[in-house]
């Protein structure tokens, strides 16, 4: 009996299911027999891979180039994406490109949050040739066609090479924004790091040696040229022949000078004014149904040149849908027009004095005045209600706040909430319970502020819901509670004096990655 042959009758002895189940001749060669089984069909939703963790493996292996959102099903934000996305991936099958667009339910696949370390949905990353150690951020828009060309400049060229007029000419008529870069050399250095950064920035690039160029559009040395039917319609930006390109000083070039001068504040254009990396931002509140606040428009105008690059100035129309803004800046739709500036890294904002028309003169020296300490940053807060402390839960806001939060006769527990923040509502029975638990202690007091229309000089809340004991006795002590959101929890740290047993376990809502409520970039996010 040859060897083979023994083979075989071993396994069929020992009921082992050998290949030839799979449709395999059992006479043929054993180093032929595959020794996987076959990978299962990855499942598709619109034009979209479905991954869980087992499928993610043959996904990469199958895929070169995969984008990858990682989502849960009650986020709003991945809601509205997802049309958006199925389109982008359907525009990109319909041109042949090597890329794949999948998506994973994070919520059901805790595995993977953690290894790509996702803490918000949704979460975009881009993998490629099978690597899942480090794959990319994804950074650009949120909408079909701007996906597909982010997507584009990492499997084809980041920038069109441009070798005639016409070629050329067509490519500026083509977009609102076009930046070139005229190169003598393409083989420099600087070229790379020119294609590096055209991948990263949400504008059609396009590169050329060629000397008629360089003639037609008045160069004679190695340029960035912006192009633009806006504004001025042209920047330029020359290269340091000695130090050569540097892609941080043109990333902030470009950012800067694809901006208007002024900027009108709506759904298409926010996204764009937030990622801007300017840091302060002037804004003037106008009802654009009344043809007095267009006139001032033109003197805002007129003071942004000097300012560009320090200071973004943007309209907005307290008619239009826009009173998350207003609501942020503690302002009314009566109280336009007027201006308001804020530092976007501090949060700190500055208003004028009030009664000084809105001018071109006027609005520089605003700003002058807040860079010169001239103008004190406000402090948002509400008018304290009449009744504040007639119900078990107490009611702060920043005009009585340091009063009763650092009486040094009073424990004071303090829930810091945002009123659309899903987890400040589920925990607001808890949050009433315990009030009505402790309301016969006269030495313990339960409280909440709404932090997104009260702001505090003592600290700035960063997350819903944040929960700060406020012990009794001086020093101005603060413990930042972070264990368990339910009555027994909170009862047993009330009784130890703002202490809780070492042993005590840390609870986690049922969602690990809150979503953020719509244009919440003015302010803080939802907090685990």
């Amino acid at each position: 009996m040859n060897r083979q042959l023994l083979t075989v009758l071993l396994l069929l002895l020992l009921g082992v299911s050998g290949p030839w189940g799979q449709g395999q001749d059992p006479q043929g060669p054993l180093e032929d027999v595959p020794k996987e089984p076959p990978g299962e069909e990855v499942p598709k939703e619109d034009g979209v891979l479905v991954l869980s963790n087992r499928t993610l493996s043959l996904a990469l292996q199958e895929h070169p180039a995969l984008l990858v959102e990682f989502y849960a099903p009650w986020c709003g934000h991945c809601q509205a994406l997802a049309p958006e996305y199925s389109k982008a991936a359907t525009l990109l099958a319909a041109e042949s490109a090597p890329v794949t667009l999948a998506k994973v339910d994070g919520s059901a696949e805790l595995e993977l949050m953690e290894e790509f370390g996702v803490t918000e949905y949704p979460t975009l990353k881009f993998f490629r040739d099978g690597n899942r150690t480090n794959p990319e951020e994804y950074t650009g828009p949120r909408e079909a066609e701007g996906i597909a060309e982010w997507l584009r400049r990492r499997v084809g060229p980041s920038a069109t090479h441009l070798k005639d007029e016409e070629g050329t000419q067509a490519l500026i008529d083509a977009w609102d924004i076009v930046v070139i870069g005229f190169f003598q050399d393409l083989q420099d250095e600087d070229v790379a790091t020119f294609l590096a950064l055209a991948r990263d920035l949400d504008i059609t690039f396009g590169l050329t040696d060629q000397p008629q160029l360089f003639q037609k559009f008045s160069l004679t040395k190695d340029t960035v040229v912006l192009f633009k039917k806006f504004d001025e319609g042209r920047a330029d930006f020359p290269m340091d022949e000695e130090t050569g390109l540097d892609p941080v000083d043109l990333s902030r070039f470009l950012v800067t000078h694809s901006m208007h001068l002024v900027t009108e504040f709506n759904q298409q254009t926010s996204q764009k004014i937030y990622a801007a990396r300017i840091l302060n931002h002037l804004l003037l509140f106008v009802n654009q149904t009344l043809a007095q606040h267009q006139e001032l428009l033109a003197g805002f105008r007129e003071a942004a040149p000097p300012f560009r690059g320090q200071v973004l100035f943007v309209v907005v129309d307290v008619a239009a849908n826009n009173d998350h803004v207003l609501q942020y800046f503690g302002l009314k739709a009566e109280e336009a027009p007027t201006l308001r500036l804020v530092n976007v890294e501090t949060t700190k904002k500055y208003a004028p004095t009030d009664g000084v028309p809105v001018t071109a003169a006027s609005v520089a020296a605003f700003c002058h005045s807040v860079f010169s300490g001239e103008v004190k940053p406000y402090l948002l807060s509400q008018e304290l209600p009449p009744d504040w402390d007639q119900r078990p839960v107490k009611i702060l806001v920043g005009k009585n706040f340091e009063q009763v939060a650092f009486d040094e006769t009073k424990n004071v527990f303090v829930k810091f909430y945002a009123p659309w923040c899903s987890h400040c509502k589920e925990m607001a029975p808890a949050w009433e319970a315990l009030a009505e638990r402790y309301q016969d202690h006269e030495d313990i007091v339960i409280a909440e502020l709404d932090a997104t229309a009260n702001e505090l000089e003592a600290f700035a809340v960063h997350g819903y819901p944040t929960l700060k004991y406020f012990p009794a006795g001086p020093g101005r002590k603060v413990i930042e509670y972070k264990s368990a959101r339910d009555l027994e929890t909170f009862s047993k740290f009330l009784d130890a004096g703002g202490k809780l047993p070492v042993e005590e376990p840390t609870e986690q809502p049922e969602t690990p990655f809150p979503e953020p409520p719509d244009n919440s970039t003015l302010g803080p996010k939802e907090e685990l």
